[in-house]
């Protein structure tokens, strides 16, 4: 597996831990459509909740947060209508983002984003 690869899928850990503590219930990780997936689909009181982990060693050239643009949203938009549809879930959906800067070996920080976008309708 690329080294890219191995630290997104050790971001990805740490953010379902660290929502794992904050109550939340992972349903899910990595779910995929196609070519779209979502890192993380979880519960959080009533609300299905959408997670997008985005890890980067440092942000010197911009927030992890900062790279999920217009297509990703729209990407996640649709991706969740679908997981919600394909499972019968009726509740609420929320999207969070997940940043991660850092590493293990130097204490990363985990920054936790309620209700980061609103969802854009896919056409």
């Amino acid at each position: 597996m690329a080294q890219h690869n191995v630290f997104g899928h050790w971001g990805e850990q740490v953010a379902a831990e660290y929502l794992e503590h904050k109550g939340f219930r992972i349903l899910w990780r990595n779910w995929r459509d196609g070519h779209r997936d979502i890192d993380i689909v979880a519960i959080d009181a009533d609300q299905l909740v959408i997670v997008e982990v985005k890890t980067r060693r440092n942000d010197s050239y911009m927030a992890p947060e900062q790279a999920v643009d217009q297509r990703k949203i729209r990407n996640l938009s649709y991706a969740a209508a679908k997981f919600a549809r394909s499972n019968d879930l009726d509740m609420p959906i929320r999207f969070d983002i997940v940043a991660i800067t850092g590493t293990a070996a130097d204490n990363c920080t985990v920054n936790h984003i309620e209700d980061a976008f609103l969802p854009i309708p896919y056409h």
